[in-house]
């Protein structure tokens, strides 16, 4: 029992501490708070001094809230353009200091690719009447702006509301430098807001005098030429310290539009707008109306070039190649013999532009692109687009699209890499993997099928039932690499019916492992490297690594079994030729956005897309209509004159047709392909221009009035 007497030790000193401390923090926050609010009444007493009132307030609360307003635009303008200015990062000033001259497979020179900096004429050198037209034309106030140049923006628009049509342009020189060197010809405000800010980045890191260099020394001016040296050399074999105002003031009128008005194409629209060059020296200010008066009546005359155009998206790519495998430490000014025949590279622009031009309007599709190689990996065509001139973006080479069912060969080369069979079974029936549940074409399921007929029919839920059950995603993507796909793959479920973008090139590079016999890294543009002395730095097939099986002989085998049913009896009849096998496959994507055939013989394989840069939906354009027939015009050519060789896996390279569809087939042979050794003749693009332009000027010629009939023969 506790003793009530016992003296107990006492625990007052640490409860004070606690009761010190807590009394001081709420001292403390008491004098903080009283300390903040006697600040905020001083700050509102002082402000006070400022308030007005009335008609005044008015403008202090517009300005007020312009000022909000223009700090939140700042905000949104500077995200938008921070993309852009991670271009900015990379090493844009350097072409890759390699000066290329190429040559096709019969060693005819078909262009040049780069710039060596001496080769460069420095801005201090060009002759005065040169820079004075170029600015008068492109900028005037150039020396005055800071990159962007309102007062000239104002101006255009004013002319362009009076003239009721887009007569001028606002964009600055330095603008323009920012879109050559790190955007595209993609017609958006994203892309004028990254132009605008990229321009005064421009203009805060360089030079006037570093800015009108690499304008003139980058801008293409039409012919395959890179900048006004080089389009001086071009059009009138001079250099461009020699040129006069006549050749200044076309060279100058080349940097708005060079496909329209390069003067070896079109050159009376080339003196047309040398023309207006001269008026815009005169009324700038830089030059009287007698100075320019001799250049008005003389005007320049380029040298005849025979009408060759540049194969310009070939080269582009065939450059990049270059400098992929060129010696480091070798010379840099070198001549690539390439693997390109520009008779199949005329074909194949002439074939994407027919189709478009017949078929354009009604599909509502703008846009094609073409990768065409041998089936030994030698690239022998690629179209990047339609016209060089308008757009430098290289659709075959860079763009990624998606494939649609075009991707579909990936999977079962997979599934036949795992043990399966064109006879082995699965069922086309409802399906459901994560909450996503594809469905076929036509909206129905045929129940038990077989992998062959499920591709020939090209079914959606076969597909993705082998990759959900069977394979996986990995094993697929991995798959797809082997074959020679350098695109990203997204990995997600959804890519067994191509919805992760791959390029054209990409396409053909995959497809032809199934055409060789299942052998990757055959593809190739640049067969040898050679100095200006004829020394080889590069030779294909020393230096490159050799071909490596990436898919077995009876995967191959199997796979070829069911492609070459496609065009035959699948999706893809428009694409068969005349008595020769071909292999192949058909894509569509979401809303018609892209449609594709990839198909191959036993010698040549071509890759076809269609669709617009915008993403926008054609008219339910489906891969096995114009892109099949585009391939099938180009392999109609192709097969003249050749010997054929068997489809892997395919013992007979022609066609067996019984006599009846032989008889048939033959009437229509007859309506499109010549039957005699002669190879179809085929219009340049440069004809088809003209025709082009001819039919659209007899389209708006007035009708003609016949005059009366003379009364003597109107009673007869």
């Amino acid at each position: 029992m506790d003793d009530p007497f016992e003296v107990r030790k006492s625990r007052t000193p640490r409860a004070t501490r606690l009761l010190a401390v807590d009394a001081w923090i709420d001292s403390s926050l008491y004098e903080a708070g009283f300390a903040a609010r006697e600040a905020w009444e001083n700050i509102t007493i002082f402000f006070r001094r400022f308030r007005v009132s009335g008609w005044k307030r008015l403008f202090v609360e517009l300005g007020s809230e312009g000022f909000t307003m223009g700090t939140a635009g700042a905000v949104i303008l500077l995200a938008l353009a921070m993309p852009a200015f991670e271009e900015t990062e990379k090493d844009w000033r350097s072409q890759g200091d390699y000066a290329v001259t190429f040559l096709d497979r019969y060693g005819n020179e078909i262009g040049q690719r780069g710039i060596i900096q001496r080769d460069s004429v420095p801005v201090d050198e060009i002759p005065d009447h040169v820079i004075k037209a170029v600015l008068a034309t492109e900028d005037r106030r150039f020396f005055e702006h800071f990159g962007i140049d309102i007062i000239g923006l104002a101006r255009a628009m004013s002319e362009n509301v009076r003239a009721n049509s887009v007569v001028q342009g606002g964009s600055t020189l330095t603008q323009q430098l920012a879109k050559n060197l790190f955007l595209t010809n993609e017609r958006s405000i994203d892309r004028k807001i990254k132009e605008a800010y990229l321009a005064l980045w421009l203009e805060w890191n360089l030079s006037k005098k570093e800015i009108l260099q690499l304008y003139l020394d980058r801008a293409y001016m039409g012919g395959g030429t890179f900048g006004i040296t080089a389009a001086a050399d071009f059009y009138f074999d001079k250099g461009i310290k020699e040129v006069n105002l006549a050749e200044a003031a076309m060279l100058a009128g080349l940097f708005k539009a060079p496909g329209n008005y390069a003067p070896h194409i079109n050159l009376p629209a080339a003196r047309g707008r040398a023309n207006v060059v001269l008026s815009n020296l005169v009324d700038g200010g830089f030059m009287t109306e007698g100075q320019v008066l001799s250049a008005r009546l003389h005007p320049a005359t380029a040298v005849d070039r025979g009408g060759q155009e540049s194969p310009d998206y070939f080269l582009d790519w065939a450059f990049e190649e270059v400098k992929k495998i060129a010696p480091r430490n070798g010379p840099h000014a070198l001549v690539a013999r390439t693997t390109m025949d520009m008779n199949l590279q005329q074909a194949a622009e002439e074939t994407v532009e027919f189709h478009l031009r017949q078929h354009g309007q009604a599909y509502r599709v703008t846009e094609g692109a073409m990768v065409m190689m041998e089936v030994n990996g030698a690239v022998r065509a690629i179209v990047g687009g339609r016209d060089y001139a308008r757009s430098q973006f290289n659709r075959a080479t860079k763009a990624l699209r998606q494939t649609g069912s075009s991707f579909k060969p990936y999977v079962y080369t997979t599934a036949m890499e795992n043990g399966f069979t064109p006879e082995s079974v699965v069922p086309d029936a409802p399906i459901n993997w994560g909450g996503w549940s594809p469905k076929n074409y036509g909206r129905s399921f045929s129940g038990r099928v077989t992998l062959s007929s499920a591709l020939i029919r090209s079914m959606n839920t076969v597909p993705v039932r082998l990759a959900k059950d069977h394979l996986g995603i990995p094993a697929i993507v991995e798959e797809t690499h082997k074959m020679g796909v350098e695109s990203e793959l997204n990995g997600h479920k959804t890519m067994v019916l191509g919805t992760s973008g791959m390029t054209v090139m990409d396409q053909a590079t995959g497809y032809l492992t199934l055409a060789n016999g299942g052998m990757a890294g055959a593809r190739h543009g640049i067969t040898q490297l050679l100095t200006h002395a004829g020394d080889v730095v590069y030779d294909f097939s020393r230096d490159a690594p050799e071909p490596h099986r990436a898919v077995s002989e009876q995967a191959v085998a199997s796979m070829n079994s069911i492609m070459v049913q496609i065009p035959e009896t699948g999706t893809a009849r428009r694409a068969a030729l005349p008595n020769i096998r071909s292999a192949g496959k058909t894509g569509t994507t979401q809303a018609y956005r892209d449609a594709w055939y990839v198909g191959y013989t036993g010698n040549y394989l071509a890759a076809v897309w269609l669709g617009n840069d915008d993403f926008s939906p054609t008219n339910n354009m489906t891969g096995g209509s114009v892109p099949a027939m585009v391939w099938q015009r180009l392999m109609v050519y192709a097969h003249q004159n050749v010997e054929l060789k068997p489809i892997p896996g395919i013992k007979d390279p022609f066609l067996k047709l019984p006599p009846e569809a032989a008889v048939a087939d033959s009437g229509a042979a007859g309506e499109g392909l010549q039957q005699d050794s002669e190879r179809p003749s085929l219009l340049t693009p440069r004809t088809t221009r003209y025709l082009v332009g001819l039919t659209e000027e007899f389209k708006a010629a007035p009708r003609l009035q016949m005059p009366p009939e003379p009364e003597a023969l109107s009673s007869l």
